[in-house]
């Protein structure tokens, strides 16, 4: 009997030693971590938490196991030195999955201040690293960073009577703005939306919903988003100027002339408004009014290379349509085809100062690109064929000339 006690006790010396050596590795571990070892610290904590190891079966379910491998992997993340930064291919996320293990297991919460310290850190070091990925253009690893702020944020564990039911609008705005940059829309949309929820970033929120419809293609959700934000924010002008740009491109003339007329009345003095609007009665046919119109956008902004020469290819095309008429005059009524021909001459006569002037303004525009290149080329051109037609031989030389110049 007394040998049968010896042995159990003998049996339950080696059991208890076994669970201290197993948590002494999680000791050392934290130890390597401490004395800047990180690659024996994670080979260390990985071993107590390996199932194919029997001895790990003492460590795998301790909450102080998942809280130190969690302290490894975040000090992995802050490392400076670039082979210890290979030890994971995404420690943060690792010391997220650890923490959140620890608090799994901690059902006493005996160690929930230490890891509500530690998860507060962890959001800091999720920014810095959201803040690098998306200045690399790692939209993804940006995307998922900002997520798992969120994540954090929501457990219960960082819910306090100071921040309860506090919303964090910028990580939100972010995670869409990552998730729009990674062209993944469907979430781009929802964080956007959660953000407008909130009034952050105003009327650009909305604008960024409509963009991220656009690129998907559904034109009726986009316009629907930008409607929503007019209402909240009726007087903001890019918020109508998409809202202008998507019905001209899908030809709904009135949708558009209703906006921009709204959009004239908020801010009379902008130029580009009163262009739009001449565009919009070019394309209706209504000359006359599109005429008054490039000329109000003229008076607002004297070097407005295009209104001028949108209102110089009016004349033009008012003269060639007169051309037109001209030749309809029978051959032999000769006093007729001349009165008809003069006509489209005082046309093109209104054509030459517009046209002169907006290849002009093209040139010297303070930022060139394609458009004012195009601009100045296209009015070179029609310029080239007016002073042709009214046999103004100088001029047509110096224009060709020019011409040629640009085109090498």
């Amino acid at each position: 009997m007394m040998m049968k006690k010896t042995i159990f006790l003998f049996v339950l010396i080696i059991s208890v030693t076994t669970v201290f050596a197993q948590k002494g590795k999680v000791s050392s571990a934290q130890s390597y971590k401490d004395a800047g070892k990180l690659d024996q610290a994670v080979e260390t904590i990985e071993s107590t938490i390996d199932p194919s190891n029997d001895k790990s079966d003492k460590t795998l379910d301790w909450p102080r196991t998942w809280e130190v491998r969690g302290e490894i992997y975040q000090a992995v993340y802050q490392s400076k030195d670039a082979n210890y930064k290979k030890l994971s291919e995404n420690p943060l996320a690792e010391a997220l999955k650890s923490y959140q293990k620890a608090l799994e297991l901690d059902d006493k919460g005996r160690n929930a201040n230490a890891i509500k310290i530690k998860l507060t850190l962890l959001i800091s070091d999720f920014t810095d690293q959201a803040v690098q990925a998306f200045n690399d253009n790692n939209y993804d690893l940006a995307l998922q960073s900002f997520k798992q702020i969120l994540e954090v944020q929501d457990m219960p564990l960082m819910q306090d009577d100071t921040n309860a039911g506090v919303v964090d609008t910028v990580i939100i705005f972010n995670a869409g703005l990552a998730a729009y940059n990674a062209e993944k829309y469907d979430e781009a949309i929802k964080y956007y939306e959660e953000a407008a929820k909130h009034d952050y970033n105003g009327a650009r929120t909305f604008e960024l919903i409509s963009s991220s419809y656009i690129l998907q293609q559904d034109t009726v959700s986009a316009v629907d988003a930008l409607q929503r934000g007019f209402e909240k924010y009726p007087d903001n002008s890019s918020i109508m100027v998409a809202l202008i740009n998507i019905y001209l491109n899908s030809n709904k003339v009135d949708e558009a002339m209703k906006y921009l007329q709204l959009a004239i009345e908020n801010d009379p003095k902008n130029a580009s408004f009163h262009f739009a609007r001449g565009s919009l009665f070019d394309k209706t046919g209504e000359t006359e009014k599109a005429v008054e119109a490039y000329k109000d956008a003229i008076e607002i902004k004297e070097d407005f290379a295009d209104a001028y020469y949108n209102l110089g290819a009016i004349y033009y095309n008012n003269g060639v349509q007169q051309i037109e008429v001209a030749n309809a005059v029978p051959t032999n009524q000769p006093d007729k085809y001349e009165e008809e021909k003069n006509k489209a001459d005082i046309d093109f006569k209104k054509a030459v100062e517009p046209m002169e002037k907006a290849a002009m303004y093209a040139a010297a525009a303070e930022e060139p690109n394609e458009n004012t290149k195009q601009t100045q080329l296209s009015a070179l051109e029609t310029l080239k064929t007016l002073y042709y037609r009214l046999k103004e031989m100088d001029k047509f030389d110096e224009v060709n000339a020019k011409l040629e110049e640009l085109k090498q």
